[in-house]
């Protein structure tokens, strides 16, 4: 009899233990993103939201931040984040609203539009 333990054997043991584990952490790391939620009050609008940013020099921008009933238009630092003024003007806001209306795309449509030209050019070779 040999008593010399199986290095093949003791490797598809550990390489399936190894698989056990990582397939339930992947598992919970699903159930927790699906069933527990980011936003308890369950709505996904965000009401606050950057309409635009510009950099004025090295690590100071100013931004156009829309919040409900208004824009705000704050000065942002390394170490300081102050309010420069309050847009409440309907007519201001109106014009805003319209020109942030129109949606850039997202990452997922520009990559749906970069693989159906792979796709595409595949099919037709």
């Amino acid at each position: 009899m040999n008593s010399t333990p199986d290095a093949f054997s003791n490797a598809f043991q550990m390489l399936t233990a190894l698989g056990i584990v990582l397939g339930g952490l992947l598992l919970l790391f699903w159930v927790a993103k699906r069933y527990l939620k980011k936003d308890p009050g369950g709505s996904n609008k965000q009401l606050i939201k950057v309409i635009a940013n510009q950099y004025v020099g090295i690590k100071k921008n100013i931004a156009l931040i829309q919040v409900p009933g208004s824009v705000l238009v704050v000065g942002l630092t390394n170490d300081n984040i102050s309010l420069l003024t309050k847009i409440e003007d309907k007519r201001i806001l109106e014009t805003i609203q319209t020109e942030n209306s129109v949606a850039e795309p997202s990452f997922s449509d520009h990559l749906q539009r970069l693989t159906a030209r792979f796709r595409s050019a595949g099919n037709g070779d």
